[in-house]
């Protein structure tokens, strides 16, 4: 329960806001506080099972940020629990820190601090600068995971860059964070001079005291808001959580673009295994690992050290055979349709015989690299202790990087193999496992893959058992005006407080149109054609206009086949980038001239193009899923095996939330007014069309 004076904190907190900003007060957020502070208030109530949990959708224009900042930030500091804020892009984390918070600290009167948090890598490593500066930049101290896809940066070009960083943090002019430097860095420079959790000695390491990250993370501590992204908090929490952000027991998390929550913990649960690159990965190891054998600071290990190359071999010969085996499995004629040309989905998840027993020996041999690494890098910390004469620190420390990296490989091939060791037959739901087909110098690769279907599992044992509580909220929380889609997914507890807020948005001012055509995205050239033929006179007149496809290849051919009059008022995604591609837009619009952006999905999302920048949304198509996509299929084949329609409980619902995101590209103030042309006939023509147009927002509609 919340006391009185928390309680009273919160609603002083929100009528100071609104009348210092002159701001109107809206139903839905208000309704929004409400609903976040009772859940809340069941925080250590102890009359159920895990965390506490509210999933809210709150329409555009609601003002989610502010109604979840004072209803929580209160209660984290009453209860003395942590309040960390994801997002899932850096747009929104930038906004939140730059403008929200502040102006919500500046006219609430809440007494709070907050900080950014990033990951490892989004910092310079002290350790690995010096070292790329004393050997050359193109010295590898660590070894790649794919060495055939890692081309280091030519010393010509990493050493100034290089030698510029240091003189900036030698004067006080750059903090080491990447997204603070003044100008883009090229990946490959930029990986010679960061570490993961693997390689880095934490604490022992002597540029500690001056280490960016950890100053960084030392300020996570003393803050009262931690704002970050999904993956990092998926991140924490795979370690077993605390390690990078506060532990879950003490934290209160709000999902802010909480939809995409699911999909992000799949990532993180999810394995791989290119077959050619862990062959080169071996030899480079067994390498590293003589240089190792033949210093006789090492004497004590040599035990160790002198199997591991021996473990190694054995895992180069079960990986040949793993590709005999697919070689056979994945040919044309042996696959009865399944072959794309891209990969081979293994139905139902089944690992058949022929490939469980060469997994089955790779997931133990990858164990024993597993515990062999472990010891290593265990003797390094001791040596960088001081534990062991015979080794150096500074020399340890440099160890302690290398077989740092071979952990860190061998325990995410040790994930998959341990996928591929059983045949999968008893997994409710079942995991995808498929194999990537690839191709280059005229021969064909394989890479293995691996995924949960649903992230409910991941997230029940990792977020929702164990956090103080969990708010998540986006606009688009409901597919087909419920929260079963959500709830399937991420594993939300029943339990949980649901609701959808009210926009603040007259719908009225924007019309849903669905013109006449005489075909329907079934037959993709006639429907390519369509649209070519509609285009120029549906964009004739507009200002600003977004014009979004759910295929690149008939994007493309609209493009290609309009007029030149309008295609150079067209700007195609691909040829810049996306906010170039918003900044040119903006820019021939405040010109006084118009334009078009013909965009993919990235576009349907996350995209504010307020008044004039975008009065037309026109819609190519309803946005189902790519029917090939292995973890899609996978999903369906589940669901159907148990009876069910998959088309209905999963193609449908993700749809219909695809578009509700992509009309929302139409109204973003209150002033706001235009169209949305849908190019899609199955709206009225299917029996889920209905559905469908009943789940948008309640434009009028002009139905041809």
């Amino acid at each position: 329960m919340l006391d009185d004076s928390t309680k009273q904190q919160i609603r002083n907190a929100y009528f100071r806001l609104v009348e210092e900003k002159s701001l109107s007060p809206r139903r839905g957020q208000r309704q929004m506080i409400a609903d976040i502070a009772n859940a809340l208030a069941r925080i250590g109530g102890g009359d159920e099972e895990g965390a506490p949990v509210c999933v809210i959708e709150a329409g555009t224009g609601t003002g989610k940020t502010i109604a979840y900042a004072v209803a929580a930030i209160p209660v984290a500091r009453a209860l003395g629990k942590k309040l960390i804020i994801s997002t899932a892009t850096i747009a929104l984390q930038e906004q939140l820190v730059n403008k929200d918070l502040p102006d919500i600290r500046r006219h609430s009167g809440l007494e709070f601090d907050f900080v950014l948090a990033k990951g490892r890598r989004r910092y310079v490593c002290l350790s690995r600068l010096d070292k790329a500066l004393d050997l050359g930049a193109q010295e590898q101290a660590v070894i790649p995971l794919y060495p055939d896809e890692f081309i280091p940066a030519a010393s010509s070009e990493a050493l100034p860059v290089y030698t510029e960083m240091l003189d900036a943090l030698g004067r006080g002019e750059w903090d080491g964070d990447r997204d603070n430097w003044p100008r883009e860095i090229p990946e490959d420079i930029w990986f010679g001079v960061t570490t993961d959790h693997r390689q880095c000695t934490g604490r022992r390491c002597p540029n500690v005291g001056q280490c960016s990250f950890f100053r960084a993370r030392d300020a996570l501590q003393n803050t009262d808001v931690i704002v970050t992204n999904h993956d990092l908090v998926l991140s924490d929490l795979a370690l077993g959580g605390g390690v990078i952000l506060s532990a879950p027991e003490e934290t209160i998390y709000i999902f802010d673009e909480g939809h995409h929550l699911p999909d992000i913990a799949l990532n993180h649960f999810s394995g791989f295994c290119r077959l050619s690159s862990s062959q080169q990965w071996a030899e480079e190891c067994k390498k590293q690992l003589a240089l190792a054998a033949a210093q006789r600071g090492f004497a004590e290990f040599s035990s160790i050290i002198n199997r591991i190359p021996g473990t190694l071999d054995e895992v180069v010969l079960c990986l040949n055979q793993v590709e005999q085996v697919l070689e056979a499995l994945v040919e044309p004629e042996a696959l009865a349709g399944n072959f794309n040309n891209q990969h081979y989905r293994l139905p139902h998840g089944h690992v058949p015989e022929g490939l469980r027993l060469p997994g089955l020996n790779l997931a133990q041999l990858f164990d024993k690299l597993v515990s062999d690494f472990q010891r290593l890098e265990r003797g390094m910390e001791d040596a960088m202790d001081g534990e062991l004469a015979q080794l150096g620190k500074a020399e340890a420390e440099a160890w302690f990087s290398v077989f740092g990296a071979m952990l860190s490989r061998a325990e995410g091939n040790q994930q998959l193999w341990q996928a591929y060791a059983v045949s999968g037959e008893a997994d409710e739901p079942p995991m995808a496992r498929w194999i990537n087909v690839l191709s280059g110098n005229g021969q064909a690769g394989f890479e293995l893959r691996c995924s949960p279907i649903l992230a409910a599992g991941i997230l029940q044992e990792y977020l929702w058992e164990r956090a103080a509580a969990v708010v998540a909220t986006s606009a688009t929380m409901t597919a087909l005006n419920s929260f079963e889609r959500f709830i399937l997914h991420s594993g939300a507890p029943r339990s949980g407080i649901f609701k959808v807020v009210p926009s603040p948005f007259d719908y009225s001012n924007a019309t849903l149109r669905v013109p006449a055509m005489d075909c329907d995205p079934g037959d993709p050239e006639a429907h390519t054609q369509a649209i070519i033929e509609l285009l120029p006179e549906l964009l004739e007149g507009e200002t600003g206009s977004l014009v979004l496809f759910s295929s690149r290849r008939q994007m493309s051919d609209v493009y290609a086949g309009l007029p030149g009059t309008v295609r150079e008022k067209i700007l195609l995604q691909g040829d810049y980038s996306k906010q170039e591609t918003l900044r040119r837009h903006r820019e021939a619009i405040d010109a006084g001239g118009s334009s078009a952006i013909f965009g993919l999905a990235s576009f349907s999302e996350g995209v504010d193009l307020p008044g004039r920048y975008c009065s037309h949304v026109v819609i190519a198509k309803i946005p189902f899923a790519v029917p090939d996509s292995p973890l899609e299929s996978a999903l369906a084949e589940w669901v159907e095996s148990q009876g069910r329609n998959a088309f209905m409980e999963i193609s449908v619902p993700d749809a219909a939330l695809r578009l509700l995101q992509a009309s929302g590209r139409l109204l973003r103030t209150e002033q706001d007014i235009g169209k949305v042309t849908l190019l899609d006939r199955r709206v009225v023509t299917r029996r889920y069309g209905k559905a469908i147009l009943d789940s948008l927002p309640p434009f009028k509609r002009e139905v041809d």
